[in-house]
């Protein structure tokens, strides 16, 4: 146990993006729904949350609701976020604020993105 733990602090230590975009396309390769996802921060106690998710060419999200609050960025590919009677293009670097509203996901190319959710209170 390390010093910081014993104080009720948890260990904090860099994510490694990159390993996870590979790891995660390869997971979806092998996925009948051509997605994989990792959480990488936040838990039931955490007010955020972050998952990295993988989608393959032509593979989707579903229509869901939306959280509070919520933003996609785009670590490698192309997606499509799709809104009420509205769509966004990414590619890799951008981000986008997810409108309060149902919406789905395109991966237009094979594509690795980051969610980060704020839950309500």
């Amino acid at each position: 146990m390390t010093d910081a733990e014993a104080h009720g602090v948890p260990e904090i230590s860099p994510v490694g993006l990159k390993q996870i975009q590979e790891s995660l396309l390869a997971a979806a390769r092998s996925s009948r729904a051509q997605r994989a996802a990792k959480s990488v921060y936040g838990s039931r106690d955490t007010k955020m949350g972050q998952t990295v998710l993988a989608l393959l060419a032509g593979a989707e999200l579903a229509e869901h609701d939306s959280p509070p609050e919520a933003v996609l960025q785009v670590l490698t590919g192309r997606i499509r976020l799709h809104g009420k009677d509205r769509s966004w293009e990414l590619t890799a670097g951008q981000l986008l604020p997810i409108p309060p509203e149902r919406h789905s996901v395109t991966a237009l190319e094979n594509s690795v993105f980051l969610l980060t959710v704020i839950r309500g209170a």
